[in-house]
C-alpha cells in the first residue's frame, strides 16, 4: 500500500547499489527476545510479513548479552546477509563498527542514528503516540491519577513518559501523573514481576490507568491491572488482546512496518541510506482500537483523541520531545 510511511522511506539520499539485492535479510533482536509481545515481536512480525509476501528467507539472532552484538552483526555480514537490521538503540555501536568494515552491505537500525553511507536509521516520534494514549488515560480515569511504568531508565523512554503526561494534562489539566522506571540495565525490558510490583504501588496511590513502555516487563503490569480491576495501556505492538477488558488501548509504534519496508526496499532495489523519522503524519505511531477495547472507548473519547491527533498532524499542537530538550513538562 502507498502510504506516507513508504514515502518517508523513499525520500532522501542516493540509492545504494543493489548488487546484493537478492541476498537474504537478517534481523538482530534486542534484549527481551523476539517474542516479548512488544518491541522485538513487532520487528519479527514485520520480517515474517516480508517472508510471506516474497518467499524470501531471512537470518535472525536474539541478543542475550552485550558482548554478542558486534559478533552477531559481523557473522551476518560474513554470510552475505543484506540488509542487516538491528532492533533497538543498543545496537548502535555494533552497527557503527561492523557497517564500516562491510561498506558494500546495507544495514538498518531502529531507534538510533548511525551516520554511514550504507546505514538506514529509522527513528520514531514516540512522544506523539504517547500523547494520544495520555489523552485517553485522562479521559478514562475516575480518580484523576494516571500512571506510567517505563523499562530501562533512558531518554528514549522518558520521551514516552513526557508525551503521555502532556496528553493527559491536555485532556485534564488537574490530572496527576505518577511514573516509575523498572531499572537501569537491559534486564529492565524483561522483568514482569517488577513491572507488576511497580503497577501495584501506583494503584495503591490512587492510579486507575497505567501505561507501560517496558517491553516484556509490561506483561506484568497488565496482569496486575487485571487483578486490581484497573486499566492498562500497551505499547509498540497492539497488545489489546493480552488482557481484553483491561487494556484501554495500545500505543502503536510501527516497528513492524519499518522492518518490512527496509527489507522490501532492498529486495526491490530502491533502498536508501540516511535518517527516516516516523510520526503520526507518516503513520509511524498511533493508538489502537479494535474488538478487544471498543467497549472501553466512548464516542466522546474517540472524538477527542482523533481531534488531538489531527491537531498534532497539522502542527497546531507540538508535542514536547524529551530527547531534544531533557525536560518534562508534567
Amino acid at each position: 500500500m502507498k502510504t506516507l510511511m513508504q514515502a518517508a522511506f523513499a525520500a532522501g539520499a542516493f540509492c545504494l547499489a543493489a548488487s546484493t539485492a537478492l541476498a537474504d535479510p537478517a534481523v538482530v533482536y534486542d534484549a527481551g527476545g523476539k517474542f516479548d509481545k512488544s518491541f522485538n515481536e513487532a520487528a519479527y512480525n514485520g520480517i515474517e510479513k516480508f517472508k510471506a509476501e516474497t518467499g524470501t528467507s531471512y537470518l535472525e539472532f536474539e541478543v542475550q548479552a552485550d558482548a554478542q552484538r558486534e559478533q552477531a552483526f559481523r557473522k551476518m555480514a560474513q554470510r552475505g546477509a543484506d540488509p542487516i537490521i538491528g532492533i533497538g538503540f543498543s545496537q548502535e555501536s555494533a552497527i557503527k563498527k561492523v557497517a564500516a568494515e562491510f561498506p558494500n552491505i546495507r544495514f538498518a537500525i531502529i531507534d538510533s542514528v548511525v551516520d554511514l553511507p550504507n546505514v538506514q536509521s529509522i527513528v520514531f516520534k514516540e512522544q506523539e503516540g504517547s500523547y494520544l494514549v495520555g489523552v485517553l488515560a485522562a479521559l478514562a480515569s475516575k480518580t484523576g491519577k494516571v500512571g506510567f511504568v517505563g523499562g530501562m531508565d533512558i531518554p528514549l523512554i522518558s520521551r514516552f513518559q513526557c508525551g503521555y503526561a502532556q496528553g493527559a494534562k491536555a485532556a485534564n489539566p488537574n490530572v496527576e501523573v505518577i511514573g516509575n522506571m523498572t531499572g537501569t540495565t537491559p534486564a529492565a525490558w524483561n522483568d514482569p514481576t517488577r513491572g507488576a510490583e511497580l503497577a501495584k504501588g501506583q494503584f495503591d496511590r490512587g492510579v486507575d490507568v497505567v501505561f507501560a513502555a517496558a517491553g516484556g516487563t509490561g506483561t506484568g503490569v497488565y496482569q496486575a491491572a487485571k487483578d486490581a480491576g484497573k486499566l492498562a495501556i500497551g505499547v509498540d505492538s497492539n497488545q489489546n488482546h493480552l488482557q481484553p477488558g483491561t487494556m484501554l488501548t495500545s500505543m502503536l509504534k510501527r516497528v513492524d512496518v519499518a522492518v518490512y519496508e527496509s527489507a522490501k526496499a532492498a529486495k526491490e532495489g530502491n533502498w536508501k541510506p540516511g535518517v527516516t523519522v516516523l510520526g503520526l503524519k507518516e503513520g509511524g505511531v498511533d493508538w489502537a482500537l479494535d474488538e478487544h477495547n471498543k467497549s472501553l472507548i466512548t464516542d466522546d473519547m474517540k472524538t477527542k483523541v482523533e481531534a488531538a491527533k489531527a491537531d498534532i498532524v497539522s502542527g497546531k499542537v507540538a508535542v514536547h520531545d524529551y530527547m531534544s530538550d531533557n525536560s518534562c513538562p508534567m
